[in-house]
């Protein structure tokens, strides 16, 4: 038996001798690589903290002492010490474990985290809580490097370090490099500074100097700074002690000679103290220790080449956008690129390849992306921030106060809308039109393919205001691309097909399926109409009021939740131009957050799909013989009073 298979909880992992946990190192991560090859996920970064995993679990009482994982995907190492191992093949699978730490699933994962930066909030609320109950337990924040370019980091980390109150926090810092003799020597004088001698004799001079009339505070502050100044040869720990914490390291974080001795000495320590500890993004995997942005969220892969296994077949929608933003910029040198440290992610890689100069990648700040767009855009530039739908929602504020209330004119290109998997709750884009469409200013538009996402981003990039493109993950329909990317007129959409029984509205993703349920509704003999929104907002009213004169049945369909989405929209609209003989069915997602899975199976839970979107207006026209008849004076078939809005079918 293997040392994993023996490790059911972290009490296992203690009763292990310390020569012991390099090889149960090296399990853990062929175990990590084994799964993510099959079901894709977060490697590079689990790979790099294996080992101060195991050393947090075995020097640390918990579920009793308390770590908070920031963002959460770097914690499989977490999962498998924690009596996981057995459900491991399930990471990121429908009804599997989570590929981020969740409190529904573990005691142990302590805190929900798939946004970066959140952890050291959540710590300086976890330690205050502590101390507010009179409970005696050590708090631990994990934070990356990449997480510290977010603001939020800065203002946990100000409070927490003002609260003086015990706090650990760990900087995994994964992009420094550092040589075997500055962390021996780091190493060394770490164990120093955090021994109980040191600490002691510090602690006493202190007192001493304080104790001197005049000459005593000057003093203290001179060898304050002597002490940081030998520090600081080697350690750029005066930023965090600023901030109200003891500042240790940096440490090589795969060794447990360093680890076990400096968490050893830290836990005896009271207040905040930061541990700057350097690990290897892919650290074990060749491929991921040479690609680690590739395998940092990887599909699934040949674990011998760390190649992908998905075949290439139509090209993303990513992709095509990546294209398309740039043979716009080539064309209109007000355009400017933005990321928050999603370059891949969102496909402007190609545009940091193609025209460096006109590209900015602001690190985990979506925040400050919008802001800092704003204020290109005050100065004639034409800004294009592209953003995971899901990441958008940091930054309203800065859309409302910044971009809209000034109409300035930023384009926000919102990669993921709708259902994105494996990545699960946190991830999903749903709720995007909801909190788009109430600003005042902003257009909210999602195009029906990826020829259409072209038009709508010159359309947006040309517009003289705000404009929100919304499209989903995964490929493409393969549609043909116009040679010259032409504009659309704002606010208007189309009739792709007519009919008399009933009309279906979709907006981006779900036109295409809308299209397919028509066809099918054709056969069993009922005729319906189809349109393409395009818009969220403005809605095309002069279209809505034609069909809605002829065609009361209507049934949205949108990718999104229901609760003040595109369905909503359209019930408004219906509701103020006085359309109380229409009834409305709306298709969405409830008000719910979707779990994790394929894609193409959330779609047919939720009603998405062909078939199921088929059954619903089905049902809808079914229903309606025992609604209310037009024109009847507001009785039904049954003979009882209904009001007006008892028509309308929610």
């Amino acid at each position: 038996m293997g040392f994993l298979e023996k490790v059911k909880s972290p009490d296992d992992l203690k009763k292990m001798s310390r020569e012991d946990l390099p090889p149960l190192a090296q399990e853990i991560r062929d175990k990590i690589i084994e799964v993510v090859s099959k079901t894709g996920g977060h490697l590079s970064t689990n790979l790099g903290v294996v080992e101060l995993t195991i050393a947090l679990h075995y020097l640390f009482d918990t579920p009793k002492d308390q770590i908070v994982w920031d963002t959460g995907n770097q914690t499989y190492a977490h999962k498998l010490l924690t009596g996981r191992v057995d459900n491991f093949h399930t990471l990121r699978q429908f009804e599997g474990i989570s590929g981020f730490a969740k409190r529904e699933e573990s005691i142990y994962d302590t805190f929900n985290a798939g946004h970066a930066a959140t952890s050291l909030s959540a710590a300086a609320g976890f330690i205050e809580a502590r101390d507010q109950k009179g409970e005696n337990h050590k708090v631990v924040a994990v934070i990356g490097d990449g997480a510290m370019t977010a603001g939020m980091a800065y203002e946990g980390l100000n409070h927490a370090g003002s609260l003086k109150k015990d706090l650990i926090v760990i900087l995994n810092d994964n992009e420094m490099s550092i040589s075997k003799n500055v962390g021996a020597i780091s190493s060394y004088l770490t164990k120093i500074l955090t021994g109980k001698l040191y600490t002691r004799v510090k602690e006493e001079a202190e007192t001493l100097l304080k104790s001197i009339p005049r000459i005593g505070e000057p003093l203290l502050k001179m060898a304050r700074r002597a002490e940081e100044s030998a520090k600081g040869l080697i350690v750029p720990g005066l930023f965090f002690e600023e901030l109200g914490f003891l500042y240790v390291g940096p440490i090589d974080g795969h060794r447990f000679d360093h680890l076990i001795p400096t968490l050893e000495n830290v836990k005896k320590l009271k207040g905040p103290v930061l541990i700057h500890v350097i690990t290897k993004k892919g650290k074990g995997y060749e491929p991921a220790e040479k690609d680690p942005i590739f395998l940092h969220a990887a599909p699934p892969f040949d674990i011998q080449t760390g190649k992908s296994k998905k075949k290439s077949g139509l090209p993303s929608y990513t992709k095509i956008f990546s294209k398309a933003i740039v043979d716009l910029a080539k064309k209109d040198k007000r355009v400017v690129a933005i990321t928050a440290a999603m370059a891949g992610g969102t496909g402007l890689d190609y545009f940091e390849e193609q025209i460096p100069e006109r590209f900015y990648d602001v690190g985990i700040a979506e925040q400050h992306a919008v802001t800092f767009a704003a204020g290109l855009a005050a100065q004639g530039l034409r800004p294009v921030v592209a953003v995971y739908s899901t990441f958008l929602q940091r930054a309203y504020d800065q859309i409302v106060h910044d971009v809209c209330i000034q109409n300035l004119p930023v384009t926000l290109c919102l990669d993921r809308g709708g259902m994105v998997a494996e990545d699960g709750t946190t991830h999903h884009g749903m709720l995007d039109y909801s909190y788009l469409r109430t600003i005042p200013n902003m257009v909210v538009m999602a195009p029906k393919d990826e020829n259409e996402m072209r038009r709508m981003l010159k359309t947006a990039i040309e517009r003289n205001g705000p404009t929100s493109l919304r499209y989903p993950r995964g490929s493409s329909l393969g549609v043909h691309l116009d040679e010259e990317i032409e504009t659309l007129p704002i606010g208007k959409g189309e009739l792709l097909q007519d009919g008399e029984d009933v009309v279906l509205i979709g907006i981006g993703y779900t036109v295409a399926p809308c299209m397919e349920v028509a066809q099918r509704l054709e056969k069993r003999g009922i005729s319906a109409a189809v349109i393409n929104a395009r818009f969220v907002k403005p809605l095309d009213g002069e279209l809505l009021r034609e069909v809605l004169g002829r065609v009361k049945n209507v049934v949205t369909v949108e990718e999104h939740g229901l609760m003040g989405g595109f369905g909503s929209a359209v019930t408004e609209f219906i509701v103020d131009e006085g359309l109380f003989d229409v009834r409305v069915k709306r298709i969405g997602i409830p008000d719910e957050f979707v779990d994790q899975g394929p894609q193409a199976l959330l779609r047919t839970l939720y009603g998405m799909d062909p078939e199921k979107i088929e059954e619903n207006v089905s049902r809808f026209l079914k229903d309606q013989k025992d609604q209310v008849i037009p024109g009847a004076g507001g009785k039904s078939r049954k003979g009882q009073s209904s009001g007006l809005f008892s028509m309308f079918k929610f």
